[in-house]
């Protein structure tokens, strides 16, 4: 059996408190607020922190709050998955993350796990994901204390792949990320796209020090005018079942039409086929100030599919992902387009 190693916790009340005892310790502290993957990690000795700062009684990181003039939402990084997937507004406002947050796991996990613990969510691989004694007996990789990708043997950097369900949708939608770190006996914070939050690189995949805190998503105002027209938004996930898995791939799609049904803007993101959310940027332009026919939106699906190159980093085979990211794409086009 797999046992947590030994650990001091500490309970800070505010966000300085939090980032306070992130600088005191250093490297011998993490984070943690719903622990759903971090304490499965430290099992398997992939984290070995000393302290763990843990979250639940800083009130700050579990507001979510609409603005008055309809400008947005603020959420804060420890609004559970389940209230994500299930706020009324969420669901009227923002259906492609509260349909993302209700795939991730199930629902006992929903309740503990937080949007910004699966904002943050660490890379997976089949070479990484496993024992401490598996890991050593095969050397131990580019992510934890190798010198070598599993993956592909040649690749300079690691090719462990984003996994989290709500990120794409974070891309797609163009949120914001607040992070706090500490600046002496205050806090400074630094705000940071979601597009620019998260790096290619399986090892070192966030545009965050490790000192810094997610405290808050800023998501902009996004709606639907009368007969449908304005903003449309879906989020499609393949996995080998429908509760527990992490994704082999997920879609997000946001769209904006016209008052004559035409495409004004289109945002594409693919998850799960590389180290960070992919924006399909070629497909976007098939799409954009054009009419939404069958035959474009499959030029566009052709596009997007080109990004996903499936590598031996996770479930099922290589053909049947590929083969799937397509289809998966049209589905995602499809029901929120009702084509």
């Amino acid at each position: 059996m797999l046992r947590l190693p030994p650990f001091e916790y500490h309970a800070p009340k505010s966000i300085a408190e939090a980032v306070a005892l992130k600088a005191e310790y250093g490297e011998l502290a993490m984070y943690v607020a719903g622990g759903t993957d971090l304490f499965p990690n430290m099992k398997r000795q992939q984290f070995t922190p000393q302290n763990l700062i843990g979250l639940r009684k800083i009130p700050e990181l579990f507001q979510l709050v609409f603005d008055q003039d309809g400008t947005g939402l603020t959420l804060g990084a420890g609004v559970s998955l389940n209230e994500v997937a299930e706020h009324p507004d969420i669901l009227k406002n923002y259906p492609a993350l509260a349909k993302a947050a209700s795939l991730v796991s199930a629902p006992q996990l929903r309740n503990m796990g937080t949007i910004g613990g699966n904002l943050c969510l660490d890379t997976r691989c089949t070479y990484y994901n496993q024992s401490y004694q598996w890991r050593k007996a095969l050397g131990f990789c580019l992510k934890k204390s190798g010198d070598t990708c599993w993956v592909a043997r040649s690749s300079p950097k690691c090719l462990a792949v984003s996994s989290s369900d709500c990120a794409p949708v974070m891309v797609a939608l163009e949120a914001e990320f607040c992070l706090a770190s500490p600046a002496g006996e205050a806090v400074k914070t630094r705000i940071v796209p979601a597009s620019e939050f998260y790096k290619n690189d399986g090892a070192n995949f966030l545009n965050k020090t490790a000192d810094e805190l997610l405290v808050s998503i800023r998501l902009p105002t996004y709606y639907s005018g009368k007969s449908g027209i304005g903003w449309k938004m879906n989020y499609r996930k393949l996995s080998r079942r429908n509760a527990i898995d992490f994704p082999l791939l997920g879609v997000a799609t946001a769209f904006r039409q016209k008052d004559n049904g035409d495409c004004a803007e289109a945002r594409i993101v693919l998850g799960a086929v590389g180290s960070s959310p992919l924006r399909a940027d070629e497909a976007e332009k098939i799409l954009q100030d054009g009419s939404l026919t069958l035959e474009r939106i499959e030029d566009a699906v052709q596009a997007a599919a080109k990004l996903a190159k499936p590598l031996d980093n996770t479930d099922m085979t290589l053909s049947y992902r590929k083969k799937m990211a397509s289809r998966f794409i049209t589905e995602a086009f499809n029901e929120v387009l009702k084509v």
